[in-house]
């Protein structure tokens, strides 16, 4: 370990930047200080001097202060690209606030030029990978315990949002300022979380709703289907009109059944040998024991429950310290920021399958029309300029 310490500049000081900036105050990120802060809103300066650090209205001048040696971008999700290419230009390493972009044209631009530049850290703000429960389910699959995946739901409607929140600002849950609704803004760490811990999907149909049951341009409701392939197949739902809410999980594999609710509890089920060997192996006998609800099954499978409780808030201060690690001392990024594409694509591909109708190829996904049928929405909005 080293003793220098990470100046990062925070760029955009809303509620996001606003935590980052008193987490790393307080002293909970020890690698790393503010090295400068940057907002349009001069208003905001006053928190910087409260923290008596530099403040700056104009990013790119903040990049070329010589303050800083990093930024994080906590602004709007069009702008995530743009800033992330302009630090590393200049020399600075970047840690990207999900998602990466809006659309995977210009997250791939960031993601290519990130990759010219091999001495600089890229990363991306996928705080919940560092939860400890999924952290161990991860891992449990990976590990091949339960065998081949067969099928995995996730529904998380924990996304309630009245009409105030949307009416705040112009550019909220709109395609030109947004970039879109519940996908982009409420559920990619949820639509990362999926893809690392059960494989990227190959393809993808949805049906999606459009200002459903909110005045607004953008999804508030997503069902979408995935295939991974070799015949496992997923559901993902999710919508911001649920007062109640569903955060559930489940993975079901060969040997046995991941089900997470409330993204606290986790119960594992494990069976002694693949599911097709006991369907196999199982007597007439049994069968009709297993048809009058007699069949014991308690010797050929087990569960386990663990309580993870919440762990909010300490989930963004190991982010920021594994970016200081990572520059500091090469620490390996907990979430690199080249695994930003994906979560982007399949909520590009959702989008996409949800206007034509059609299944979305994920793997040679057409993002040249993704962009065209983005543009036209946002030509009817007639309030923002259309995306290249």
């Amino acid at each position: 370990m080293t003793d220098k310490q990470l100046r990062l500049g925070i760029i955009g000081l809303g509620a996001e930047g606003g935590m980052y900036a008193t987490f790393i105050s307080e002293g909970r990120v020890p690698a790393m200080t503010i090295g400068a802060i940057c907002d349009i809103d001069e208003s905001k300066k006053a928190r910087a001097d409260e923290l008596g650090v530099p403040f700056h209205t104009d990013y790119v001048e903040m990049l070329e202060s010589g303050e800083v040696d990093a930024v994080v971008t906590t602004v709007p999700h069009y702008l995530h690209p743009e800033m992330g290419i302009a630090a590393l230009q200049r020399g600075i390493h970047a840690l990207v606030e999900k998602p990466v972009g809006v659309y995977t044209k210009q997250a791939r631009e960031l993601i290519d030029y990130a990759a010219t530049r091999p001495e600089l850290v890229f990363g991306v703000f996928f705080n919940q990978r560092t939860n400890p429960l999924y952290k161990d389910l991860k891992q449990l699959l990976a590990s091949g315990e339960l065998g081949a995946l067969r099928h995995t739901s996730w529904i998380i409607t924990t996304w309630w949002r009245p009409q105030g929140y949307y009416d705040q600002s112009a550019w909220r849950a709109t395609w030109g300022g947004e970039g879109g609704g519940v996908l982009v803004n409420q559920a990619p760490h949820q639509l990362d979380l999926w893809q690392w811990i059960c494989g990227v999907p190959k393809s993808v149909f949805a049906k999606a709703a459009f200002g459903f049951r909110r005045d607004i341009a953008v999804e508030d409701e997503v069902t979408a289907m995935v295939d991974f392939g070799d015949g496992a197949t997923g559901t993902f739902t999710t919508c911001t009109h649920d007062m109640m809410g569903t955060d559930r999980l489940e993975i079901l594999c060969d040997k046995g059944k991941v089900v997470v609710d409330n993204s606290k509890t986790v119960t594992i089920t494990r069976l002694a040998e693949p599911e097709q060997e006991f369907s196999k192996q199982m007597s007439m006998e049994e069968v009709g024991k297993l048809f009058q609800g007699q069949l014991d099954l308690s010797d050929v499978l087990t569960t386990e429950t663990k309580d993870y409780g919440s762990v909010w808030g300490e989930q963004h201060c190991t982010v920021l310290a594994n970016f200081a690690a990572a520059v500091l001392d090469g620490e390996e990024l907990i979430a690199p920021g080249g695994d930003g594409i994906h979560g982007v694509r399949l909520a590009n591909g959702i989008h996409l399958s949800a206007w034509t109708g059609e299944e979305v190829s994920l793997t040679d996904f057409d993002e040249q029309r993704y962009l065209d049928e983005l543009n036209r929405r946002i030509r009817d909005e007639g309030s923002f300029e259309e995306r290249n």
